[in-house]
């Protein structure tokens, strides 16, 4: 099926949104034109997407970790770390 330009541009600008000024939420507006929390919907649903994964294989498996581990804090505890 491929990504959408939509499903690119959340990779795009998952992979550099740390060097925007300002925060996270107020470049997720103005740059993707969602909110964050549907922003964070649209990628959590990308990460499980083969295509995603060979489009850009370093921001997806990076962020699958962050997903994995904040997932493990919440069912083990800190001890997860």
């Amino acid at each position: 099926m491929g990504l959408s330009p939509r499903d690119r541009d959340i990779l795009d600008f998952e992979r550099t949104w740390w060097r925007q000024p300002g925060s996270k939420q107020r470049a997720i507006r103005e740059r993707v034109g969602i909110s964050g929390t549907r922003y964070y919907q649209l990628l959590n649903e990308l990460l499980d997407e083969p295509d995603a994964l060979v489009y850009d294989p370093l921001t997806v498996k990076r962020v699958r970790r962050l997903r994995e581990h904040r997932r493990r804090v919440r069912i083990e505890g800190r001890r997860a770390k």
